[in-house]
């Protein structure tokens, strides 16, 4: 039931697949003049919601809201599997293809999946070699704000992720999980050409280039090329 006329007819349209609020700027069409507004302020680049606490905008208050759950930290949507809570509602429907193993989004130059729209966009970044995102410490650029973020931690010496089994801690999370595989003994990563199991992804693309015969670690010095970069690292001794 509808308290009001208009809230059905903006229902109505969920169903019969309606766009009747057009973009005068790129023509893009949608079912709700709400939208159409939010959408509108991509065009204009305005960004009239202002957060008090880390002065981060938004264009509008849909988003402004599920920006403060991030101070607040609460979380209201929970997981009906399990039991795992988000703060924000479009994030726990990512989560949810976790469980179903759902990747509705391909990339169109090598038809990799992902379950994220987001993941997908960052992705695509690989194939066009930018990296928009630059350290001001060191002006070292990264195509994903997350791998910044860890980087940057190379700067302030922040270790915010510890390991709850020996405690050592780490200044990104992909390194804390990495790390975690030390402790369970968990090997998901598998050769495909000799089934050697490997605890993190990066040690199964070196042990691969013992297959391909790749090395593409060279010595300045020297040229002596090696396949993996530690074993480059102890060459590079012999010259000191």
């Amino acid at each position: 039931m509808f308290s009001q006329k208009g809230n059905l007819k903006s229902h109505v349209l969920t169903h019969t697949k309606e766009k009747p609020h057009a973009c005068e700027i790129c023509n893009k069409t949608f079912s709700k003049k709400g939208n159409l507004m939010a959408h509108v302020q991509t065009h204009t680049k305005e960004k009239p919601y202002v957060c008090d606490i880390c002065n981060k905008a938004f264009p509008n208050q849909n988003r402004f809201r599920r920006h403060l759950l991030t101070h607040t930290e609460e979380k209201p949507y929970a997981c009906g599997i399990c039991n795992k809570t988000c703060s924000q509602k479009g994030n726990l429907k990512i989560h949810l293809l976790m469980h179903t193993k759902e990747k509705p989004h391909a990339c169109e130059i090598c038809n990799k999946m992902f379950s994220a729209q987001g993941n997908l966009k960052a992705h695509l970044l690989t194939h066009t070699k930018q990296k928009p995102y630059a350290c001001e410490v060191c002006n070292k650029a990264f195509s994903q704000q997350a791998h910044l973020n860890g980087h940057l931690m190379t700067h302030t010496k922040q270790k915010p992720y510890a390991c709850e089994v020996c405690n050592k801690a780490f200044s990104q999370k992909g390194n804390l999980k990495a790390h975690s595989m030390t402790h369970t003994k968990q090997k998901p990563y598998a050769c495909e050409v000799c089934n050697k199991a490997f605890s993190q992804q990066g040690h199964l693309k070196s042990h691969l280039l013992t297959h391909t015969k790749q090395k593409p670690y060279a010595c300045e010095v020297c040229n002596k090329a090696f396949s993996q970069q530690s074993n480059l690292k102890k060459h590079l001794m012999t010259h000191k």
